[in-house]
């Protein structure tokens, strides 16, 4: 009864304050923690380039043992937004023994799949570098970086439950060291070891169970007044079960939409006549995905702010707080635009190491720069779009618009490909990351079914 007032009369007074101050103060933890994972991918890519003297055969090695670990940890990612959005709406509801009951879940299901994973590793590991062409350099990595899979999932529900419950403090101290203890060891593995590439597979290792320490520790320091005791006859029950498996379904397929994207994307790179293609597109997503980490810390915000709305049934807050995240992602998109702009060769310069074959990727990537400026615009919204429908539960939303976005995707690279060559893949994948965000928008028909779930 106590924590159940205490959420009301936060809800209360949220009414009265800056709603810009309230979004901030969960995305600006977010950001930094999204932040420093571009950072470190920047820095394992800056070490692919600088070890060995194929700068451009080391990037792309990494870059399909990458997206090989992209297409399963986004794969595992249902497990950080489905428990998001159903903690954030009982934290708002104020029912803290279904929040633990949230975390117990999520951490369970976690478990199962990282254990999974383990025992799959090698078929997986080769039909996907068989699917990706990738070499002997990109195998070692993988079942070297495996074994960071578990922790990693762990993450995922601890990282969403925190989300859930208001706090991105704890999220963004762990991230900072995970990625920081993962760019010291990779560091070192890679050139004190001379292991280049698998050493950055043993810093993630390492990296990843770290964070797993941390939240367990954190969880016990900041909860342990606040959680229940666990009833497993209600974390096992078959209606919110179903819900959250239902809901955790549809984010596992969007998610895999997505990475069918992201991996197509890389695939069709490394089977492209130029050989330094693969390169240049690998450092042109890392441009991206700086802008991406950095929006979705917004996202993050929607997720917590019309999860706890709706879960407080307060339609005024929630209306505000999807304008605000909205207002703050245009923000964001417009100054990484002029940051592409302005600054996009020496971006790339941190990538490779001088001599003639870094000098003619950064040529080659001059040719599709006007790509990584027009993407921060086409992108803002649906990221934000995507926090909406998480932090709502409207996960069938999300499933059916990134589902026919895929499909656009596919039909725009084929049909232009003929005709312009790389810019296809380009054309595409701007139109995917805009379509996904107006085909949310029209199928909640202009969000009203987001603001009726708040109505009392």
């Amino acid at each position: 009864m106590v924590f159940a007032w205490h959420s009301k009369g936060l809800c209360v007074s949220l009414r009265r304050m800056n709603m810009n101050r309230e979004i901030l103060r969960i995305a600006l933890p977010n950001i930094v923690s999204n932040i420093t994972v571009p950072v470190m991918g920047i820095v394992a890519t800056a070490i692919a380039g600088h070890w060995g003297e194929d700068s451009a055969a080391t990037i792309g090695a990494l870059a399909i043992g990458v997206s090989i670990f992209n297409f399963i940890y986004w794969n595992c990612s249902f497990v950080r937004m489905g428990t998001s959005g159903l903690t954030a709406q009982a934290f708002g509801a104020g029912n803290f023994g279904e929040c633990t009951n949230m975390l117990v879940r999520a951490l369970g299901v976690s478990v199962i799949m990282g254990v999974v994973m383990l025992l799959l590793q090698y078929p997986v590991g080769e039909l996907a570098l068989w699917g990706m062409n990738g070499g002997e350099m990109t195998r070692a990595y993988f079942y070297t970086r495996i074994w960071a899979v578990p922790a990693g999932i762990l993450l995922f529900g601890f990282n969403g439950w925190f989300t859930g419950m208001q706090n991105a403090v704890i999220p963004m101290c762990t991230a900072i060291v995970v990625n920081l203890t993962h760019i010291c060891c990779s560091l070192w593995f890679a050139f004190e070891l001379d292991l280049g590439i698998v050493g950055i597979a043993y810093g993630s290792v390492i990296a990843q169970w770290t964070g797993v320490c941390i939240s367990v520790l954190a969880l016990v320091l900041k909860y342990r007044h606040v959680l229940t005791a666990i009833d497993w006859k209600v974390v096992l029950d078959f209606k919110p079960l179903k819900t959250f498996i239902v809901i955790n379904r549809d984010i596992m397929i969007r998610s895999m939409c997505i990475v069918g994207v992201y991996t197509f994307f890389t695939g069709i790179s490394s089977h492209m006549d130029d050989k330094n293609l693969l390169a240049v597109n690998t450092l042109l997503l890392q441009l991206f995905t700086l802008f991406s980490y950095m929006n979705d810390g917004f996202a993050y915000a929607a997720e917590a702010l019309v999860g706890r709305f709706i879960g407080a049934r307060d339609e005024t807050s929630l209306r505000r707080s999807i304008r605000g995240c909205i207002l703050w992602g245009g923000v964001i998109s417009l100054l990484f635009v002029s940051v592409y702009i302005g600054w996009w060769r020496d971006l790339l310069n941190i990538f490779v190491s001088e001599g003639e074959n870094a000098a003619e990727i950064v040529a080659t990537a001059s040719r599709y720069i006007v790509w990584i400026i027009i993407i921060p615009v086409a992108g803002a919204i649906p990221f934000i779009m995507d926090g909406i429908m998480v932090g709502s539960t409207e996960t069938r939303v999300m499933r059916n618009s990134m589902f026919c976005a895929m499909l656009c995707y596919f039909g725009i690279y084929y049909a232009a490909y003929p005709f312009i060559g790389n810019n296809a893949l380009w054309l595409a994948f701007t139109s995917f990351m805009s379509l996904r965000g107006i085909f949310q928008y029209f199928m909640t028909r202009h969000l009203s079914v987001i603001y009726r779930k708040a109505v009392r």
